[in-house]
């Protein structure tokens, strides 16, 4: 594992976590505004860890990385909680 992946890697935690949080604590007519508060956090804190490496070489390819799977995680976390919750 090259440390591009663990500078990713906390990204994609941060959002399984927060989709979780929110299955179980909020309640279903706020879902869908927290799941997108959650997205928000993640594209934050992508750019904070990126920032934070000083790297310049692959910036794109590893912010594209974490918002990208951090979309797609928020994506199956949303259809999941539309389908248990109608």
């Amino acid at each position: 594992m090259t440390w591009q992946f663990f500078s990713v890697l906390p990204v994609w935690l941060l959002s399984v976590a927060g989709a979780v949080v929110i299955a179980v604590i909020v309640p279903p007519d706020l879902q869908l505004t927290w799941l997108a508060i959650a997205l928000a956090a993640a594209v934050i804190a992508t750019f904070a860890i990126q920032l934070a490496i000083q790297r310049t070489d692959g910036f794109v390819v590893r912010a594209m990385a974490s918002i990208g799977a951090s979309v797609a995680i928020l994506a199956v976390a949303t259809g999941v909680l539309a389908l248990v919750g109608s």
